[in-house]
């Protein structure tokens, strides 16, 4: 298991009001307390693990109300930990993992599991909609391709594989409007969530009319879209009791984890990039929503109803380092890092497409799937970890390129790449090869919790206690600075990483 550092803690009287942050990911959720200026509050970290159902069909989804449950124990937790600091809390801020999709009936019972991003099994549909519309028209309005992690595909599959059920839904939610349901009795779907199901005609603010009908589902399927200041008062009964100090408090709607990081990280602004690894990859950059037009490799997704992100996402991550090894039968990775660290770059000779649940950016081949070459008898088990790690980073600079490109950066000027995420900022090793490769400085973030202070953060410029998220400076570490006598090495295994690619994964 990859090891997690803890979050830094604010020890000083904490400035009110206080935000408590849910940050619902992919495979625990946590809950942490922040005041008034975003900083964390010392020994309030609830976190619970949970198991995503996995098959080999492609399957990864969790039962909803399962993962409800886990939310409300790390509230109950942190509520307990805080102690009388509860009472200073002003807001409740949520994120939660994007793309996800649940239907409910006319009751607000689920009728499908939660269906994540990970979940490989729509990837037929994704191709077959590539074929019936003008795919390249689509992203441009929505900002998303065609592709098993998104809801047009989900929902084709869902139609025909399961076809009594999609005809019982009543909406398709994410887990956020489900979470606020079921505790608030009502939801506001944010921007930020609705714009990365890939449903959202992101320049209208909008369901996407077009998509509707070629999936035959109706607008008043999908949930009351809102922005980041519409917040909710009341909570039902049961928990208003449960929790007093935050039945009468906004809880603002989910924010995706990803557009939360950013703002988190310090990179709500466009000289600051974020550069996310945990159980996947993603490099990310703030602009204004007509600022750009994304290239097809890449997405945008809204942030509020004046920001967004532009950026590509890798499926891959810090669960292929501990897929890795496991398979390996190496020691956890943290022991694990001298072994690599003392190998010289690309010596091993491998090259691999490091894609163990599928790709997204920048070529999107749901089916695509991993492939190592250049093994031998000689081959040692942390040459393969090494090389898993290069092979992370030459695609993470493929999402580096595009977006110079796509945002016109000047030759020579190059942005602050910001690094957060347990997988990155728990290995100096994985940190200087994407250093050495990119040909740029990695500065990590200090705020280890980059999403649930991001959240926070935004939750604080809702209530008017921040101006401008943009204007939170990052509070960063020093930064891991490319060693040039290794980047040549390194651009040739991309170049032979992108050969094999072209001739496995043609477009």
């Amino acid at each position: 298991m990859l090891t997690m550092q803890q979050p830094e803690t604010h020890t000083e009287k904490p400035e009110a009001p206080l935000i408590l942050a849910l940050d619902v990911g992919t495979s625990s959720t946590r809950t942490l307390l922040f005041d008034a200026k975003g900083a964390s509050i010392s020994n309030v970290h609830a976190q619970q693990q949970y198991k995503l159902h996995v098959s080999g069909e492609g399957e990864v989804s969790v039962d909803a109300d399962e993962l409800f449950k886990v939310v409300v124990q790390t509230i109950d937790d942190a509520l307990e930990q805080a102690g009388p600091l509860a009472e200073q809390i002003g807001a409740v801020a949520i994120d939660t993992f994007w793309h996800a999709l649940l239907g409910v009936d006319e009751r607000g019972k689920p009728l499908t599991p939660l269906i994540t991003w990970e979940d490989t099994r729509p990837q037929q549909a994704a191709l077959a909609l590539r074929k019936e519309m003008d795919e390249a028209a689509v992203h441009a309005r929505t900002g998303a391709r065609f592709h098993a992690s998104y809801w047009p595909a989900k929902l084709r599959w869902l139609a025909q594989s399961q076809p009594d059920t999609f005809a019982q839904v009543r909406q398709w939610l994410s887990f956020g409007e489900y979470l606020q349901r079921k505790l608030l009795g009502k939801s506001v779907c944010s921007l930020s969530m609705a714009s990365a199901t890939g449903m959202l005609n992101t320049r209208k603010r909008q369901w996407d009319e077009d998509l509707m009908q070629v999936l035959h589902v109706q607008p008043e399927q999908f949930p009351q879209l809102g922005d980041m200041h519409d917040g909710i008062n009341g909570l039902q009964d049961e928990y208003a009791r449960k929790w007093p100090m935050l039945r009468d408090v906004p809880w603002y709607p989910a924010l995706g984890d990803g557009a939360a990081a950013c703002v988190g990280s310090g990179c709500a602004s466009v000289e600051n990039w974020s550069m996310t690894i945990g159980t996947s990859s993603a490099m990310r950059v703030v602009v204004r929503p007509e600022q750009v037009v994304p290239p097809i490799g890449l997405w945008l997704y809204l942030i509020d109803a004046n920001r967004a992100v532009l950026g590509g996402a890798l499926s891959e991550g810090g669960n292929l380092l501990t897929w890795l090894d496991a398979i390996l039968k190496l020691p956890e990775l943290k022991d694990a890092e001298p072994l690599v660290a003392g190998l010289p770059p690309d010596e091993h000779g491998l090259t691999i497409l490091p894609f163990i649940t599928g790709e997204r950016s920048l070529g999107w081949h749901a089916e695509a799937r991993m492939t190592i070459t250049g093994l031998s008898a000689h081959t040692t088990p942390a040459e393969l970890l090494r090389a898993g790690m290069e092979a992370l980073a030459y695609q993470l600079d493929g999402v580096y390129r595009q977006l110079l490109a796509a945002l016109q950066v000047e030759q020579g000027k190059q942005p602050r790449i910001i690094a957060s995420g347990g997988a990155l900022l728990s290995s100096k090793t994985l940190q200087q090869i994407i250093a050495d490769t990119l040909s740029v400085p990695i500065y990590p973030s200090r705020d280890l919790e980059a999403s649930a202070r991001g959240a926070a953060l935004l939750a604080l410029e809702a209530l008017g206690v921040i101006n401008d998220v943009g204007q939170v400076a990052p509070n960063l570490a020093a930064p891991t600075m490319p060693q040039s006598e290794f980047q040549a090495t390194y651009k040739k295994a991309e170049e032979r990483q992108s050969k094999l690619y072209k001739l496995l994964l043609p477009e």
